[in-house]
């Protein structure tokens, strides 16, 4: 998480905007996760682990998944990681 982390506070003046979507079934132990990770950005969670409706929205079949979603909720790409994630996100957003 440190990368995404320092990608979200690079990018987010910027126009980058992340949302969380947990696959945790414990509420404790994510709220945990979020705070000792300083994840800053808005999280959400059914608590419901792989039956979580956005993940099966999404296709979702490992953790962690990155999309990357224009406006319009419309899937860019997914599954970028490390320095291949930041140069994709500072592309879109030099559009």
């Amino acid at each position: 998480m440190p990368n995404i982390v320092a990608i979200y506070k690079d990018f987010h003046p910027k126009g980058l905007n992340i949302i969380g979507i947990s696959l945790d079934k414990d509420a404790v132990k994510w709220k945990d996760a979020i705070a000792k990770n300083n994840l800053s950005w808005t999280q959400v969670s059914h608590l419901k682990f792989w039956e979580e409706p956005i993940a099966i929205q999404y296709g979702v079949q490992e953790i962690p998944t990155m999309f990357i979603l224009d406006s319009s909720g419309k899937v860019i790409t997914k599954g970028l990681t490390g320095e291949a994630l930041r140069s994709k996100i500072k592309e879109l957003l030099s559009k």
